[in-house]
């Protein structure tokens, strides 16, 4: 299997400031919490009380949306629109704090919740990261 960094240096070269490894740890890490938010939302879904964890899945449903979105943006590799790419990531750090904000509350009742929970608190620390790097 491709290992995202192999992919982000076969790509022509991009800006100094965007260092590939930094970019292929954020992609991951959107990619793992594209994966666990899904999975939380289902497994709420799937909770006796499913109806007041709703909010908790609509959040959970826009973050895997957004991550996904951002992934793909930041992959997409040279000639990057840093303005449309900071947007995003800040779109995509809002997402996953609101995701975060109600699976944390519900991570010591729910496995899920806590795996969704450590999972967007990585990609909130990447996409800082990245957003670092963007800033002049």
């Amino acid at each position: 299997m491709l290992q995202t960094r192999e992919l982000f240096d076969s790509l022509a070269s991009r800006a100094d400031h965007l260092d590939n490894q930094i970019l292929a740890a954020t992609a991951d890490a959107l990619s793992q919490c594209e994966q666990a938010v899904t999975a939380c939302a289902t497994g709420m879904l799937a909770e006796k009380e499913a109806d007041e964890l709703r909010v908790a899945i609509n959040r959970d449903l826009d973050c895997a949306d957004v991550a996904s979105a951002t992934r793909r943006v930041l992959t997409r590799g040279t000639d990057a629109d840093h303005r449309l790419l900071t947007t995003q990531l800040e779109a995509c750090t809002l997402a996953c704090e609101r995701s975060h904000e109600l699976c944390s509350q519900h991570a010591r009742h729910h496995e899920h919740c806590r795996l969704c929970s450590q999972a967007t608190e990585r990609a909130i620390t990447a996409c800082h990261k990245v957003l670092q790097a963007l800033r002049p």
